[in-house]
């Protein structure tokens, strides 16, 4: 089935003349996700500044065009027939990242499109107090604030400010975010360009010791090394749903180039060819197969995106 973009002439001479070489045109999604699996964008911009990202949330708004922002790539499964509209990455100023220590506590000013990862690392260096529990996430700060990233902490817990902005309101605004396991109240047309969290200030060695261990001990139990998206479900109340699903034998199951991964159950890798639609059948199947067994509806954790053809 053949895709049809949705963009004009018009919104495609307008992109190029505003962002130059940073708007790019029917580009594939594939080399920008951790799957390294995804069809193309109509158009993908890179977008340096708020004022930049205000000028397309006012075409978006007046020409109603689909949106995505596309962070770190992690934690989605883009179809082979792309996304539609506009797909938007956060880069200069959106990256910054300033994290200061205070008598009593650490605090870290982040872009939306900053490194999470490098924001832990920062924070873990001043004795931020539960920034391990964010540690081993590779994700954009702006991603983790949409889902509530964390382990036994979340990222919720710590924010004290999000700033936003909308097709609707374009310029940057602050909002009341409510926080829930892997989700928040923010609106789906939301884009977050920056945040302030805010840790209790605690012995730095203790802290990057906690940080450490985190990191070790999702390398030896995680695939880093094969392209994977991370937890694919959320874990249900009072169990893990990496248990479930190992214990319906579902370890090394393949669907085309998909396959359940055989050190952590809750993780499916590309092995080479993998498409959208071998991963999204091979999630149907575990997620079939865990609710046959036991009774237990999983839910993705992992968000599925754009057109996922025949």
């Amino acid at each position: 089935m053949k895709t049809v973009p949705l963009l004009d002439d018009t919104d495609r001479t307008a992109l190029r003349n505003h962002f130059g070489e940073r708007a790019h045109f029917d580009a594939p999604l594939a080399p920008h996700t951790w799957w390294k699996i995804g069809g193309p964008a109509d158009a993908l911009i890179d977008v340096e500044t708020s004022d930049e990202l205000a000028f397309v949330l006012r075409r978006v708004f007046k020409r109603r065009l689909p949106m995505f922002v596309l962070g770190s790539g992690s934690n989605l499964l883009v179809g082979d027939g792309g996304i539609r509209g506009i797909v938007l990455r956060l880069i200069g100023d959106f990256t910054t990242l300033s994290v200061r220590a205070e008598d009593t506590a650490v605090i870290a000013d982040a872009g939306g499109s900053a490194s999470l990862p490098a924001l832990c690392t920062k924070v873990a260096t001043l004795g931020g107090i539960g920034v391990d529990g964010l540690a081993g996430i590779p994700a954009t700060v702006g991603g983790s604030i949409r889902m509530n990233a964390g382990t036994d902490r979340e990222i919720g817990e710590f924010a004290t400010e999000v700033v936003v902005q909308t097709p609707a309101r374009p310029d940057p605004h602050p909002i009341d975010v409510g926080w829930r396991y892997r989700q928040t109240s923010i609106p789906p047309d939301a884009i977050v360009a920056r945040t302030t969290l805010r840790f209790e200030r605690g012995d730095p060695k203790a802290v990057r010791e906690r940080l450490q261990s985190r990191l070790v001990r999702r390398k030896a139990t995680q695939p880093v090394a094969i392209p994977n998206s991370g937890s694919c479900f959320r874990n249900p109340e009072g169990d893990h749903a990496g248990r479930l699903i190992e214990a319906v034998g579902a370890k090394g199951w393949r669907e085309g180039g998909a396959e359940v991964s055989g050190l952590h159950a809750n993780f499916i890798v590309n092995t080479g060819d993998a498409s959208a639609r071998d991963v999204a059948t091979l999630l149907a199947r575990v997620r079939r197969a865990v609710e046959e067994r036991f009774g237990v509806d999983l839910h993705l954790e992992v968000h599925l995106v754009g057109e996922f053809t025949a």
